[in-house]
């Protein structure tokens, strides 16, 4: 990267030249974080790597602060709409733009959580190609925040759009032994449930997975883990942490 300089006066009258932060003049800022790793594919997605024994054994979503710290293996999720998290001062802008206000913001709100599933940005099969990739991207970069400057263990939410789209979503996450699937808004109709079956195919086959973790909101398991059979049948552990709506609509089947 071409080095910038200002001139600037001294007290004495001189001057002299110092070299100034082209990362910041440039917008370039998350190169302290892509810098740190490797990337793939050919889009040059920044590499996630998850390996992990310990398994988060409640999820708090991302607008639930307060259920950061419910148990001492809680893990945040951001399963739910996009402008709750990703608004403009989100994270990724934060990240993006190096406002040291904002991130220290997030530093503290964040502090002591142990697991993040990586952001789930919406993907949509009729957005431009571009969007979708932009959408994943960001992803990679809060998640890689999260894991450089917070220390904590981040687990890769997969995101897909087509099984066509599987190898360009997956890319840079080849590494990974635990990732997580959410099933909530997936399991409605048939087409949803067979995609959502045919992107666990593809992470079991192509990913040396030991542990898929679930963000599941269904009272009844036996639901959610139909859709991952086959992983369980190659020896993926699939675990369904709890979560404040999985707890509600449990209830409510017991009731029932």
């Amino acid at each position: 990267m071409r080095k910038i300089t200002e001139k600037i006066k001294l007290q004495d009258g001189s001057s002299k030249r110092r070299q100034k932060d082209t990362r910041h003049l440039l917008n370039l800022n998350y190169l302290s974080l892509t810098n740190s790793t490797y990337t793939s594919g050919e889009y040059d997605f920044p590499v996630i790597y998850s390996k992990t024994e310990l398994i988060p054994d409640y999820l708090a979503l991302y607008n639930q602060p307060g259920s950061y710290h419910q148990t001492a293996l809680t893990g945040v999720c951001f399963y739910t709409y996009d402008p709750v998290f990703d608004g403009l001062y989100g994270l990724f802008n934060a990240i993006y733009y190096d406002n040291k206000e904002l991130l220290e913001f997030y530093k503290e709100r964040f502090n002591g959580v142990r697991f993040i599933i990586s952001p789930d940005y919406s993907q949509f099969g009729d957005l431009q190609k571009v969007e979708n990739l932009i959408r994943l991207w960001k992803a990679r970069i809060v998640t890689l925040w999260f894991i450089l400057e917070l220390k904590a263990v981040a687990i890769p939410s997969i995101t897909y759009i087509s099984e066509d789209s599987f190898p360009l979503f997956f890319s840079g996450l080849e590494g990974c032994e635990v990732v997580a699937f959410s099933t909530k808004g997936h399991i409605r109709y048939a087409n949803e449930r067979a995609l959502l079956k045919a992107a666990v195919k593809y992470a079991v086959d192509n990913l040396p997975l030991k542990t898929i973790i679930v963000y599941s909101v269904c009272g009844n398991d036996d639901t959610s883990l139909k859709l991952f059979k086959y992983a369980i049948d190659h020896g993926v552990h699939v675990v369904i942490p709890d979560n404040s709506l999985r707890e509600r609509n449990r209830r409510r089947c017991t009731v029932s």
